[in-house]
Parts: structure tokens; sequence; C-alpha cells
């Protein structure tokens, strides 16, 4: 019998904390759509989100600039740091020597926790000079925060991918070789594809914290609100629009801003319903 009520009882406590990451998503649901869907209607969805003119002082709430900067910061970024990412898993998996992996993995888990602005304090004093001297420009550039962002995201994408590549069954890479493949072409024809659900996995968490980034990109991106021109010209993403007029913004300036969040909270409900899919497709085959 008091077995069967510590049970209960550690039932009742998982039910409970489970409920409570449910409640804590739905309220910011509820706040994110009661502040900023108002804003939307009053400012007119289409003016919203696709006019190209950001100016609260003359009524003017455009953040189509924003959602493509956000957009193409993130792809530049994932351009550069997925395949430094996965060939760096790949490392870690199979090729690592056991002397050094310790120590290796001690440093990605470092670069995990390092915080963001340090990460913007070394875009600052080396990237954004590099840039300049490379282009003659002020280097706070696209480009420049698409860096910041791919070595932001390398963690992530290479601890969710090695845990999946060693997760594959040992005889599928035995078999492999024993039927005369390279180790290279057992790794990326064999163990590659029966991993391919974690990998995935970890690249869209790897999205996730590029396009959710803010300080990183508020120091290095130029925050210019106008639409991007190049990966040498300066952006504002939607993160960094928020933080820099939230302090002083009042009634619908505020409003809008809460507003951009909400676009910002539909991207992420967006790609993770393109990973879900992509998940199911990849069980199924």
């Amino acid at each position: 019998m008091k077995t069967l009520n510590k049970e209960n009882v550690m039932k009742m406590v998982f039910f409970l904390a489970a409920l409570t990451s449910v409640i804590a998503v739905a309220l910011i649901c509820v706040f994110l759509f009661a502040g900023g869907v108002p804003a939307m209607m009053k400012i007119g969805l289409r003016e919203f989100l696709f006019g190209q003119i950001w100016k609260p002082g003359n009524n003017l709430y455009g953040i189509f600039p924003m959602i493509l900067g956000s957009i193409c910061v993130t792809a530049v970024s994932l351009a550069i740091g997925v395949p430094i990412g996965l060939f760096c898993s790949v490392f870690m998996a199979a090729y690592c020597p056991k002397k050094i992996y310790n120590v290796c993995r001690a440093a990605i888990n470092l670069m995990a926790g390092v915080p963001s602005i340090v990460y913007g304090f070394f875009g600052l004093v080396l990237v954004v000079p590099l840039m300049n001297d490379l282009t003659g420009e002020d280097g706070s550039t696209m480009l420049s925060a698409s860096i910041i962002l791919a070595i932001m995201i390398l963690p992530t994408i290479i601890a969710q991918a090695e845990t999946s590549i060693r997760s594959v069954p040992d005889h599928y890479y035995e078999g492999s070789l024993a039927l005369g493949a390279t180790k290279e072409r057992s790794i990326f024809r064999v163990v590659f594809p029966a991993a391919k659900s974690g990998i995935i996995a970890g690249v869209v968490l790897g999205i996730g914290r590029a396009i959710g980034e803010t300080m990183a990109v508020i120091m290095i991106a130029g925050n210019q609100p106008r639409m991007p021109k190049g990966l040498f010209k300066g952006i504002r993403t939607l993160t960094a629009n928020i933080v820099i007029e939230m302090g002083y913004a009042e009634g619908l300036h505020r409003e809008a801003l809460i507003a951009t969040g909400v676009v910002l909270f539909v991207f992420i409900l967006i790609i993770n319903l393109i990973v879900s899919i992509l998940n199911r497709r990849v069980t199924h085959e």
C-alpha cells in the first residue's frame, strides 16, 4: 500500500511538472497574441508584414525588412555553421583519438555556455574590424553577424549530431566495412542516413538559436531598419528591433513591437512543424 501511494505521488509530481510546461507555453501564447494581434489589425496586416518602412514617429510600422534580415542572417549562418558542425561531429564520433576526446568535448561544452554578449564582444573586436579592412567600409554587416551566429550554433549541432551518430548500432557500420566499403563511405552512406532524424533535430535547434539571438546581433549587425542589400551591408533583425526600441516605446509603437514578437513566435512554430513532418517521413522510410 505504501509503495502504491509513493507511485501515485510521483505520478502526480511528474504530471504537475509536465502541466507546468504546457501552462507556461500557453500563457506566453496568450500574452503575445492578446498584445500583438490588435496592433496588427490597427496597422493593417498587409502593411505590417510587408511594409518596407519602419518609422514609429510617422506611424509607419512595416517589419518586412526585419523579417528578411532575420531570414537572411539565419540562412547564411546555417550555410557556414552546419557543414562545419556536421564534419566536427563525425570527427568526434569516428576519428577523434581518445587522448584528446575529453579536451575537445570540454571545449565544445564551454562554447555552449559562453554568454551571447561575449560572442558579441568577440565579433565587435575581431570580426567587425576584419570586415572593415577587407571591404573598406563599415564592418557591421550581415556577414559579420552570420559568422558569429555560425560559431554560436556549432555546440548545439555538434552535440546533437554526435549523439545521433553514436546511437546507430555498430553492426550497420561493421556490415558496410565487411562488404568492402571504405570508412568514409560507410559513415556517410550508412551511418548518416540512419542518424538522419537526430541530425535534422540538431540543425533545427541551431536554427532556433540563430533566429532568436539578440545581443550578439545587436552589437555587430549594424541595426539599420532597411531592406537587406547584401552580405556587406548592415541589417536589423526582428529580435534586435524589439530590444532596441521596447525600452521607450508607448501606445501603438509598443503594441507593434509585441506584434513583432508574435511574428517571431510563429516562425518558430513553423520551423518546428516542418521538422515534425520531416521526422515522420524519415521514420516511415
